[in-house]
């Protein structure tokens, strides 16, 4: 039987899963929906822009504090080959690797990455040479750092297609989730003229308007990226000082990113295009020119750690969100560990289940 349906037809054939959302999340949801067999429609409003506007960039290390960040050797297994897996899908170029090279600002912070370089499960990402980088309009006077197996995957370019290649199997529809319509009955869920198996909410900052999951304490953080033009730069390698620092080719900058926690609106902002701006100065002595700048609400959880698993009371109805800034390396992660738990009832991660937050359910 064809799994996939024709949006013509004047009814809907039976479906296993109603996807609401396709960033990162849902991304990665409907590859492992489809990879096990499952028919699937996908909801999407284009209200969020948090998976387009991210860098993209893969790193488990955190540069602050040279970390590793959670979990995030483990999903370096997982998520780059699923990316390398959609290139060949998709027939586009996706992940790009490249070397991170963080800028010292003192002896300390040389001393701490050394320290760093002998961790266990880090020292494989930290060059243990101090690196300098030939460019007369970048002063680094305390030398680099090298960190490797990072890169970015171009999440804008892959979202736009993986959402046409969707829509040529009509398993997509462009519109807004109205709740209101959402029927669960008999163990089973009906939207509109469609009956469903299950649900997975897979909305990002959005989730904050969801009537069924609102509960959850989804802390987003406003990031703001700017592109940036300098002819005389002529950098080559992906910097990472105050800012990040990332040549696209043609003399092109992303610079970013900013984090406020406290503005939730999806607009860009003079305030944080000036920030950006002040923090470049501080690196590099070059003229350059603002030419582009974008926003995004990070869906953020107030422990820092996704949320996958399954409403509380209805039974068919879950949710994987929560990824921050760490979307590109979670999706794929939490994704499969979502959908074994729904097909095979494995157990989910305390860490990252959504029970973690049941008590205050209860309490409302």
């Amino acid at each position: 039987m064809e799994r996939f349906f024709n949006f013509a037809e004047k009814h809907f054939m039976k479906q296993d899963f109603l996807v609401v959302g396709l960033g990162l999340s849902g991304l990665a949801i409907c590859e492992e929906l489809e990879k096990r067999g499952h028919s699937f429609r996908v909801y999407e409003d284009n209200s969020q822009k948090s998976s387009f506007v991210a860098g993209g960039i893969f790193n488990p290390v955190i540069l602050k504090r040279f970390t590793l960040a959670w979990d995030a050797d483990e999903q370096l297994k997982v998520s780059i080959p699923f990316y390398q897996s959609l290139e060949q899908k998709l027939h586009i170029p996706l992940v790009h690797f490249w070397n991170i090279f963080r800028r010292f600002h003192s002896v300390e912070e040389q001393n701490n990455w050394f320290v760093a370089t002998d961790k266990e499960r880090l020292g494989e990402f930290l060059d243990t040479k101090l690196h300098q980088i030939d460019n007369p309009h970048i002063s680094a006077p305390y030398s680099y750092g090298k960190v490797q197996q990072t890169g970015h995957v171009d999440t804008g370019k892959m979202l736009a297609a993986y959402r046409k290649y969707l829509a040529e199997k009509n398993s997509i529809l462009f519109e807004n989730f109205d709740y209101d319509q959402l029927q669960l009955e008999d163990g089973r869920v009906k939207y509109q003229d469609g009956h469903f198996e299950s649900v997975i909410f897979c909305e990002g900052f959005g989730l904050r308007r969801n009537p069924y999951f609102q509960y959850l304490p989804l802390r987003g953080n406003k990031g703001e990226y700017i592109t940036i033009r300098s002819r005389e730069l002529q950098l080559k390698e992906a910097i990472k000082s105050s800012v990040f620092i990332l040549p696209l080719g043609d003399d092109l900058y992303k610079v970013g990113a900013t984090y406020d926690n406290q503005d939730k609106s999806p607009e860009i902002t003079s305030q944080a295009c000036e920030r950006l701006v002040q923090q470049v100065r501080q690196v590099i002595n070059c003229d350059f020119e603002v030419v582009d700048q974008v926003a995004g609400i990070r869906p953020a959880m107030i422990d820092r750690r996704p949320i996958i698993g399954r409403h509380p009371e209805h039974s068919n109805l879950y949710c994987c969100n929560g990824f921050g800034s760490r979307g590109v390396l979670a999706g794929p992660v939490m994704a499969r560990q979502l959908l074994d738990f729904i097909d095979d009832q494995s157990g989910i991660d305390a860490e990252v289940d959504l029970n973690r937050f049941t008590k205050k359910y209860f309490q409302h």
